[in-house]
C-alpha cells in the first residue's frame, strides 16, 4: 500500500499553448489521405506474398501444421484426441435423439464436421461436434416439418401406425436442408467480415438462452425416463402443454424404463463428481459415459430386456458410410428463419468458447475465419447426413485438460468415431435409449448452474438481470426461434434506452488540477464562474439529441424562446442608450472558489445607463440600473457567457446530431452565449459539413481545459478593452 500511495504522489507540469482544433492540426501536423484504393493501387498490391497470406489467412492449417512440433504436442494431442473420441460415442448418439434423428446420425455429425474444422478453424481447443441447444432447435424444425401425424398408414389388423423408416428419411433430409443453409449464411457474414455481429449477444442473453434450452432439452428426454409417448405440440407453450401432457401420464410410467435411468442417472452423477474432485490426481477423467453405455449394451443383450420388460433401444444401426447427397432446396424456404437463428447461435457459443481458450493460452481466434470455419462444417456436413454442429464446452474442457494442443486432437477423435461407425456401430443396437438420455440430463448440468446468474446480476446490474429473465421466459413460453427473436429485440431495446436516458451533468474545475468533475457528485468540484461545462454520459444520437437539448436548456439558461422574446424587448430599448456594464472582482470570495487573481468577467447585455445619467465632465461613478426583465435572470444564471459541450463520450455522429449542434450554436448565440465544444470527433462533423463562418473550427478544442483557458483570456482581452473605453469617456 504504501508503495501504491508512493507511486500516485508523483506530481507532473505540463506547459503549452491552448490547443483548439486548427491550432492541433499545425502542430500535430495532421495528414489526409483516402482509405480507399484506387484500382490501379489494388492491381499494384496483387503479389506472390499477397495471395500467400490471404491463402494462409483462409486456410489456417496450411500456417500452423508444417511447424508442428511432434515431440512437444503428439503425445498430449494423441491422448486428448482418444478421450473426446470415447466422448463423442455416446454423446453423438445422445443428442442425435433430441434432434429427432437415428443416433447413427449423431456420429455422422461427429465425424466429418470435426476434420472440415481441422482444417479451416482458428481455436486450438474447442470439440466441434454435437451440442445439446443445437440438437433440439434442430429438432423443433424436424418434428415441425415432419410430424408423426404425416407418415400414418394402416396396419395389418386394421390399427393406425406411424411408418417410422418413412418419417426418419424424411427428418434427415429436413435435418441436411437446414444444416446446409446455416452453413451458407455462416460462409456468408464471414466472408463480409460480420464476425461482429454476435456483439449483440450479450453474455446474459446467451446464458438466459442456453438455459431455457437446457429446459426444452431436459422435457424433451423425459418421454424416455419414464417410457411414456406424450402428444406433439408445436408453436407458443408447447414446452407448458408438453409438461402437462407428461405429468398427466406419469400413471402409465414403464417402470423398468424407470429403473434403468435412475441407476444409470446414479452411476453418471456419482463418477462425473469424482473426476471433478480429482481432477488435479486422475491423469484422465474416467469415461463412464462411454463404461455406462458399454455396460448397458451388454446387460440389455443378455438379459433380453427389450422383449421381456418392454424396453426400448437404439435399434438398427447401419455399418459404413453413407454416400453424399445434395440436400433438397426446396426445404429452404420453410428453415431460411430457423437456419439463421441456428446460425447465430451456434456462433456465438463457438466464438465464446473459442476467446476463452485464446485468451488463456495467448493465441488469436479469428471471429470471421470461425464463421467461415464452422459455416464450411455445417455446408459440407449437411451433404453427408449430418446436422448443424458447434463447439461443446464438456468436450474441450476435456480435450483441453487431457493434454490436446492443437486441432490434430480432432482428427483423432474423428479417427475414433470412423472406426464404430465402420466395425463397432452395429454392437449399439441394443443400447437402452433411456440411458442416452440420462446422458444428455447429466451434460445439462452446467447450464442448469447458469440459475445463479440471478443472483448475480441482481447484485451487480439489474437492467442485465432483466434481459435475462426475458431471454429466459420467452425461450420457455414462445420456444427457441421465437425466443431468440424476442430476446434479441428486447436486448436492443435495454441498449436504446441506455443511451436514449443517459446522465446529464454540469462540470466544475477541481482546484489546483485541470480536472473537471460533476458538480452534484464531487463536493470539492467548483463551477466556473460565468462558464457552463455541460456533459452527456452517452453518445448523442437521434434517439437522445432532442433530450440533450431540452436539458441543456434546463439546467444552462431556461427556455430559449422566451430569451429571444425578451432579448428583442432589450434591444428595443438599447437604441435610446447604447452602453456597457461590466461587473468584475478581484477578490477570491467572489468568484466561487477560484484560484487567488482569478476574475468574474460577465457581460450583462440588459444592463444599462439611465437616461438621467448622460456623459458629463464630473469625475463621479456612472450609476448604472437594470430592467427587472425575470426571463432574462433566468437566461443568464450567475452571469453564464460561455458554455462547453463536452462532448467525449460521443463516438460517432448522425446528421440528427449535427442539425442539433447547428441549432444549439444559432438559438444560444442569439442571446449573446458562446459555445465551445471539447473532445469532439472531428472527421465525422467535417464529412457532415458542419463548420462554417458562423461556426469556426476555432470553436473546437481537445480537452475542456483547453476550451476554459481560452475563453478566460478572452474574457480578460475584452474587460481591458472596456475599462479603456470607460477611462477614455470618463475624461469628457
Amino acid at each position: 500500500d504504501m508503495e501504491e500511495k508512493d507511486l500516485q504522489s508523483v506530481e507532473y507540469f505540463v506547459k503549452r499553448e491552448v490547443l483548439d482544433e486548427l491550432c492541433l492540426d499545425e502542430v500535430a501536423q495532421k495528414e489526409t489521405w483516402s482509405t480507399k484504393l484506387t484500382l490501379g493501387d489494388q492491381v499494384k498490391e496483387c503479389s506472390v506474398p499477397r495471395l500467400k497470406h490471404i491463402l494462409l489467412t483462409w486456410v489456417p492449417v496450411l500456417s500452423w501444421l508444417p511447424r508442428y512440433s511432434i515431440r512437444e504436442n503428439a503425445l498430449g494431442d494423441l491422448i486428448s484426441g482418444c478421450s473426446v473420441g470415447i466422448m463423442h460415442l455416446p454423446q453423438g448418439m445422445a443428442y442425435a435423439l433430441l434432434a429427432s434423428l437415428r443416433p447413427v446420425y449423431g456420429l455422422y455429425t461427429s465425424l466429418f464436421p470435426v476434420l472440415v474444422y481441422f482444417i479451416f478453424g482458428t481455436s486450438r481447443h474447442i470439440s466441434i461436434g454435437t451440442f445439446a441447444v443445437i440438437s433440439i432447435m434442430v429438432g423443433s424444425v424436424t418434428e415441425r416439418l415432419a410430424p408423426d401425424s404425416n407418415f400414418i398408414v394402416n396396419g395389418t389388423n386394421g390399427t393406425e401406425t406411424v411408418d417410422i423408416d418413412k418419417r426418419d428419411a424424411y427428418r434427415v433430409q429436413v435435418a441436411c436442408s437446414l444444416t446446409v443453409l446455416t452453413g451458407i449464411f455462416q460462409i456468408l457474414l464471414g466472408v463480409v467480415r460480420f464476425g461482429f455481429v454476435v456483439t449483440y449477444l450479450s453474455e446474459p442473453l446467451i446464458r438466459g438462452y442456453t438455459t431455457g434450452s437446457a429446459c426444452h432439452v431436459c422435457v424433451s428426454q423425459l418421454k424416455y425416463l419414464f417410457g411414456i409417448t406424450p402428444s406433439r405440440f408445436t408453436g407458443p407453450l408447447s414446452l407448458i402443454y408438453t409438461v402437462l401432457d407428461i405429468c398427466s401420464l406419469l400413471p402409465q410410467t414403464q417402470v423398468p424404463e424407470l429403473v434403468v435411468s435412475l441407476v444409470a442417472l446414479a452411476v453418471l452423477i456419482v463418477v462425473k463428481e469424482i473426476n471433478d474432485c480429482y481432477r488435479q490426481k486422475l491423469p484422465l477423467p474416467i469415461p463412464i459415459e462411454l463404461v455406462v453405455v458399454i455396460a448397458a449394451t451388454i446387460i440389455t443383450h443378455f438379459c433380453e430386456l427389450p422383449s421381456k420388460y418392454n424396453i426400448d433401444v437404439v435399434g438398427e444401426i447401419p455399418s459404413g458410410l453413407k454416400a453424399p447427397r445434395a440436400p433438397d432446396t426446396t426445404f429452404f424456404s420453410g428453415v431460411i428463419g430457423d437456419a439463421f437463428a441456428v446460425a447465430i447461435v451456434g456462433f456465438a457459443i463457438n466464438i465464446s468458447l473459442s476467446k476463452t481458450f485464446g485468451l488463456k493460452y495467448g493465441y488469436k481466434v479469428d471471429s470471421n475465419q470461425e464463421l467461415v470455419a464452422l459455416g464450411l462444417s455445417n455446408t459440407i456436413g449437411g451433404f453427408f447426413h449430418c446436422y448443424s454442429v458447434t463447439s461443446s464446452l464438456s468436450r474441450s474442457l476435456v480435450q483441453e485438460s487431457t493434454g490436446g494442443k492443437t486441432q490434430v486432437a480432432g482428427v483423432i477423435s474423428s479417427i475414433i468415431v470412423l472406426i464404430t461407425v465402420l466395425k463397432i456401430g452395429p454392437l449399439f443396437e441394443d443400447l437402452p435409449k433411456a440411458v442416452l438420455s440420462t446422458i444428455v440430463f447429466v451434460n445439462l448440468k452446467g447450464m442448469f448452474k447458469q440459475f445463479m446468474d440471478v443472483s448475480l446480476l441482481w447484485k451487480t446490474n439489474k437492467v442485465d438481470l432483466l434481459v435475462w429473465l426475458v431471454t429466459f421466459i420467452s425461450t420457455i413460453v414462445l420456444n427457441l426461434d421465437l425466443g431468440l427473436a424476442v430476446s434479441v429485440a428486447f436486448s436492443m431495446l435495454t441498449f436504446i434506452f441506455r443511451t436514449q436516458l443517459p446522465r446529464y451533468s454540469i462540470l466544475g474545475n477541481l482546484p489546483g488540477t485541470e480536472l473537471y468533475l460533476d458538480t452534484d457528485t464531487y463536493k470539492e468540484a467548483k463551477e466556473i464562474p460565468g462558464i457552463k461545462i455541460f456533459r452527456s454520459s452517452a453518445t448523442i444520437y437521434y434517439t437522445n439529441a432532442e433530450m440533450f437539448l431540452e436539458v441543456l436548456q434546463e439546467k444552462v439558461c431556461g427556455c430559449i424562446g422566451k430569451l429571444l422574446s425578451a432579448k428583442k424587448k432589450r434591444d428595443a430599448k438599447q437604441k435610446l442608450s447604447q452602453n456597457l456594464y461590466v461587473d468584475f472582482s478581484m477578490t477570491e470570495t467572489a468568484t466561487d472558489g477560484l484560484h487567488k487573481g482569478q476574475m468574474n468577467l460577465a457581460y450583462e447585455p440588459d444592463i444599462t445607463m439611465s437616461d438621467s445619467d448622460s456623459a458629463t465632465g464630473s469625475d463621479h461613478i456612472t450609476e448604472f440600473s437594470r430592467h427587472g426583465d425575470e426571463e432574462k435572470k433566468r437566461a443568464c444564471k450567475s452571469g453564464t457567457h460561455s458554455i462547453i459541450l463536452d462532448i467525449s463520450t460521443t463516438s460517432f455522429v448522425d446528421t440528427v446530431t449535427v442539425k442539433t449542434l447547428k441549432n444549439i450554436f444559432r438559438d444560444f448565440g442569439e442571446v449573446d452565449l458562446d459555445i465551445y465544444l471539447a473532445a469532439c470527433v472531428v472527421e465525422q462533423l467535417e464529412a457532415a459539413d458542419f463548420f462554417s463562418a458562423s461556426i469556426p473550427k476555432s470553436r473546437l478544442f481537445i480537452t475542456v481545459h483547453d476550451a476554459v483557458l481560452y475563453i478566460r483570456k478572452k474574457q480578460w482581452k475584452a474587460y481591458f478593452v472596456l475599462v479603456g473605453h470607460h477611462q477614455y469617456l470618463s475624461h469628457f
